[in-house]
């Protein structure tokens, strides 16, 4: 986990930065493809799933050093054929992986977060899961292990192989000629990201394309159909923490309620949108049938409730940072302390975001729980030491995002005020 939360503390702003470049670009071009509050929403589930990450809040169900070590054929070192021979079998079970969360009910709750965007830009690539709290991945490293790939191989490709999925997620490239047969590229994961019928639940391919046209999920972009993006039952919350878990609680429901015992076991492992019968009608739930007619997700949020939002994912990120950097002189227990902190601001002001009335119960925990950190240690986890005046600094953070919170859900008047749109 050190080495990872090393990794991430370039990786994050390397990341933002290309984000803020594609924005910029937009808005030079006059075809803006992000919107403010949609994109701190994406970059605020980034913020989250790296926090579950680097802790390692996972229960790993058969981890791969286990099988290598017990099923290896063959013992190799780590030449360069053998990294690419396991970068190939990591893309390999990244797709079966992938085929699995959108073709099973229970496992589409880990991927949903993803496609939650109505947007598609480079923002939305960050939106990963926190609710994939069972890891099986490695079983599907099966191949790999067979030949005797070095588990450390491994380890050192897995995060690089998911960074490499970063760039196509993006509207300003179009076509790229004869790696269209290789790679996975923008134009085909417009396609994979879109609802439209001819698009829907196709290539499923994370770096290398062959996979798709093999196994008969690959689907080219059309001119004459433009990609529409989302999720066919919407979100309609910033909140990504909430997104996480919305299909979950979703077949929760419907798996009470339904009267057929059969139904109440086989909902989790249906296709995904399987519902029962005797809780279609009871129960509905909105769904788009027309993604040609529909409208996005949208607050109207006041100029200056975007800019509050924009600072505190900006707090928030420069705290995951420092965290990350001093990760080694944090004990377990406090690692997870802080993650909560930080997790709680998120879900704070992502909620505010929606305008949510129930904000003001995560804000005033997070409150308590940081005055209790700066109260009790006099420091925030080992700031002062870079900071003389850290205590002070974090005390006016949670003092003053408690009365913004309050102020906006409560006080704000949103009519007097002009929406920011960045469209």
């Amino acid at each position: 986990m050190e080495t990872y939360a090393k990794a991430l503390l370039y990786a994050i702003p390397f990341f933002v930065v290309l984000v803020l470049f594609e924005i910029g670009y937009g808005h030079f071009v006059k075809k803006q493809k992000h919107r403010a509050m949609d994109t701190i929403s994406s970059l605020s589930s980034g913020l989250t799933n790296i926090i579950k990450d680097s802790l390692g809040l996972v229960i790993i169900i058969v981890s791969y050093p286990f099988l290598v070590n017990n099923l290896a054929l063959f013992e190799i070192k780590a030449t360069w054929l053998v990294y690419v021979i396991a970068f190939i079998a990591i893309d390999f079970g990244s797709y079966w992986n992938h085929r699995l969360s959108h073709k099973v009910n229970i496992f589409w709750n880990q991927h949903v977060i993803h496609h939650s965007s109505e947007e598609f830009n480079l923002a939305c690539a960050l939106r990963q899961s926190i609710s994939n709290l069972i890891g099986y991945f490695p079983i599907l490293l099966f191949p790999a292990a067979l030949l005797g790939v070095p588990h450390e191989v491994i380890a050192l490709l897995a995060p690089v192989h998911l960074f490499a999925q970063f760039w196509y997620h993006t509207q300003y490239i179009g076509k790229l000629g004869w790696l269209e047969y290789i790679l996975v590229t923008p134009s085909q994961h417009r396609v994979h990201h879109a609802i439209n019928p001819e698009y829907i639940d196709k290539n499923l391919a994370a770096v290398f394309c062959v996979w798709d046209r093999m196994f008969g999920t690959f689907q080219e972009e059309l001119e004459d159909v433009t990609p529409v993006y989302g999720v066919l039952k919407p979100a309609n919350t910033w909140n990504p923490i909430l997104i996480n878990f919305q299909h979950l609680w979703r077949l929760c429901v419907d798996a009470w309620h339904t009267r057929n015992f059969k139904d109440k076991l086989r909902i989790w492992f249906m296709p995904t949108g399987w519902r029962p019968a005797d809780v279609v009608d009871r129960i509905p739930r909105e769904s788009i049938e027309d993604p040609y007619n529909f409208e996005k997700y949208r607050t109207n949020p006041s100029i200056a409730l975007t800019y509050w939002s924009g600072f505190q994912l900006l707090f928030s990120l420069g705290l995951l940072l420092f965290m990350f950097y001093n990760f080694t002189n944090i004990s377990t227990v406090l690692l997870l302390i802080y993650g909560l902190i930080v997790f709680l601001g998120i879900y704070s002001y992502t909620s505010l975001m929606d305008k949510d009335k129930y904000t003001i119960i995560f804000e005033t925990i997070k409150l308590i729980l940081g005055c209790y950190i700066l109260w009790n240690t006099a420091d925030w986890f080992g700031l002062a030491q870079y900071i003389d005046s850290a205590t002070y600094i974090m005390l006016t953070y949670f003092i003053s995002s408690y009365i913004g919170t309050i102020y906006f859900l409560y006080f704000e008047d949103d009519s007097g005020l002009k929406a920011l749109s960045v469209d």
